[in-house]
């Protein structure tokens, strides 16, 4: 992942399609710090394909280990 810390990354993702803080609780639907360690995990250094999918609200979110947060309208 990115030297920002993966929470950031995914706040900073869902806030560029138009998704405000105040509209979602993020702690209540993922834990961070155990995402970030499940995906550091599984870096460049493994033969893993990872990608972890979740909702927040109408959107869905992808985490990969190749430092890519992507946020798609479900």
């Amino acid at each position: 992942m990115s030297d920002r810390p993966l929470l950031l990354e995914i706040i900073t993702a869902l806030e560029e399609q138009g998704l405000d803080q105040d509209e979602y609780q993020l702690q209540r639907m993922i834990d961070a710090e155990a995402l970030e360690r499940l995906v550091d995990s599984t870096g460049p250094q493994t033969d893993t394909d990872l990608e972890i999918r979740y909702s927040v609200g109408e959107f869905c979110v992808v985490v990969t280990p190749s430092d890519e947060v992507t946020v798609k309208v479900s």
